[in-house]
């Protein structure tokens, strides 16, 4: 049974084990911002059980989606903002 999996950050594919949550994938692929305030700085993730929304992000084409509670399936396709 294989356990890993490819998404995609950005457009750039990344394997990941199975389980892993979107943020995780994101900080895997280096990128620890996925927007920013309405005053221009970098957010991300904060308190990790979706509380804050600070970590979101796209995903399948989804805005504002909370990746600190969203588990990876396969292809799946995160995007952060164009500015990060």
């Amino acid at each position: 049974m294989n356990n890993s999996m490819t998404v995609y950050i950005n457009g750039q594919p990344l394997v990941v084990a199975a389980g892993t949550s979107a943020a995780a994938a994101l900080a895997i692929a280096g990128i620890d911002a996925t927007h920013f305030s309405v005053t221009g700085m970098p957010r991300g993730p904060v308190c990790g059980m979706g509380i804050c929304f600070e970590c979101s992000a796209t995903i399948d084409g989804r805005p504002r989606q909370r990746t600190c509670q969203i588990v990876c399936r396969p292809k799946m396709e995160i995007r952060t903002d164009d500015k990060v």
